[in-house]
């Protein structure tokens, strides 16, 4: 035992000795690594003079540091504003949400919807729908109510009083409408469409909403000279009868195919890959005409299931780059069934300013003390924050039904409240 334990302990020594001489060894080469690297850099005085240089005309980038403009009271009152903002959703959206169940649980009592669907499928989506759509209610609510608490309690008298502007004032409610439109513009953009479609479905299913599902006697251009037409077409299974494709060079028929049956292939990697089956193509060259036939056959047509079948609020399913693309796409095609899409679009980033509007109104009327507290000013924002949100859906019925332009329909409000914005930030001082 004695010399096994002998062993362990000369093999542990050895190897204590090998680390010691190679962190040594180590340690030597750093150091020859740093002399040279001394010797180099005094070689090299020009290299010394460009990078003086180069960090004194760098130093102006402080100005671009965001945290240099934001002091402790900017920190309070963006504080107030964000707290409140959040405090104003879970409120109203709380209330919301008691009404619709109230309203819809004999629905899903009768369609036997799973508590499950329930929670994650439709209210899990319908709080933050209703909560972006409503953004701007929220922020006015907010706005006026913690601002007239600051001016009750003298504060906004003190800061004015210590020689602060009311242009000064406002930079830290700018600051915060800079993070709630990013939020806001973001969850509409790219988020809530997603969950709008699940939410949809969900109505479809247990609350009797009518879906539009099918369409009929479809036609359209799906490419340069080519003309695609579709007898009836069922969504539900992505499946169309009575098909015909028709090819035009310089408006003459060059080949004509048609189908029983059209499938589309949700499976594929590539968009626009539908299988048709009973086929028959006829290709005209002259005179001269060439039938082929067959049971099956994969192809590519510029189509998909979204341009044959519209729904009511199907816009609201499509990302902005989603938005986008449907709208070039159709414009091509030579369709004028996009303005409701175009007045989407354009209303997500509209309303993302809408926050500053807002805010500049709510501020200016809420930042003095009067007598009654501030009763009448949230009774005043209520109702501006409905008359915008009811000119945004007035002005998007025109560009529909009226054929206003759908950019200028959805920045309506917002040029009609920054007028009144204006004329409100400059009463605010006197």
């Amino acid at each position: 035992m004695e010399y096994r334990h002998r062993k362990k302990y000369l093999k542990w020594l050895k190897a204590s000795r090998l680390i010691r001489q190679r962190a040594l060894q180590a340690q030597e080469l750093w150091k020859r690594l740093q002399e040279k690297a001394v010797r180099l850099w005094n070689k090299m005085p020009w290299l010394q003079k460009a990078l003086r240089w180069l960090c004194t005309k760098l130093s102006f980038m402080r100005v671009l540091n965001p945290l240099l403009y934001i002091k402790r009271m900017d920190w309070y009152i963006i504080k107030k504003f964000i707290g409140t903002y959040i405090f104003s959703i879970l409120l109203i959206i709380s209330i919301a949400i008691v009404f619709d169940f109230n309203e819809n649980l004999s629905k899903f009592t009768q369609y036997h919807a799973p508590w499950r669907a329930i929670i994650f499928d439709y209210y899990a989506n319908f709080i933050p729908y209703y909560s972006n759509l409503f953004s701007p209610l929220f922020v006015f609510i907010a706005v006026i109510f913690f601002t007239s608490k600051l001016a009750g309690n003298s504060e906004i008298i003190s800061m004015l009083a210590a020689g602060m502007s009311f242009r000064r004032l406002m930079r830290p409610y700018m600051i915060s409408c800079i993070l709630i439109a990013l939020v806001t513009f973001y969850l509409g953009a790219y988020v809530i469409p997603h969950g709008t479609i699940i939410r949809q479905n969900f109505e479809a299913l247990y609350r009797n909403s009518k879906k539009n599902t099918s369409a009929e006697n479809v036609q359209m251009q799906v490419d340069k000279g080519v003309i695609a037409y579709i007898q009836h077409y069922d969504n539900n299974s992505k499946r169309g009868y009575g098909f015909g494709l028709y090819k035009f060079d310089k408006k003459k028929l060059v080949s004509h195919m048609t189908a029983t049956e059209i499938q589309y292939d949700t499976i594929s990697d590539t968009k626009y890959h539908w299988i048709v089956r009973n086929w028959k193509i006829r290709e005209l060259k002259g005179l001269t005409e060439k039938v082929t036939t067959g049971v099956s056959k994969d192809t590519t047509i510029m189509m998909e299931p979204t341009d044959l079948v519209y729904s009511k609020g199907q816009q609201e399913t499509f990302t902005s780059p989603q938005l986008k693309e449907y709208i070039s796409k159709q414009q091509a095609r030579g369709s004028q069934n996009v303005v409701q899409y175009e007045v989407e679009y354009h209303k997500r980033i509209a309303m993302s300013f809408a926050s500053f509007i807002l805010t500049i109104i709510g501020a200016s009327l809420s930042s003095r003390k009067r007598k009654g507290g501030m009763g009448l000013y949230l009774g005043i924002g209520l109702a501006l924050s409905f008359g915008y949100i009811m000119l945004q859906t007035v002005s998007s019925t025109f560009a529909i039904n009226a054929d206003t332009p759908p950019m200028l329909a959805a920045w309506i409000p917002n040029i009609i409240f920054a007028v009144i914005a204006y004329f409100c930030y400059r009463q605010a001082p006197n």
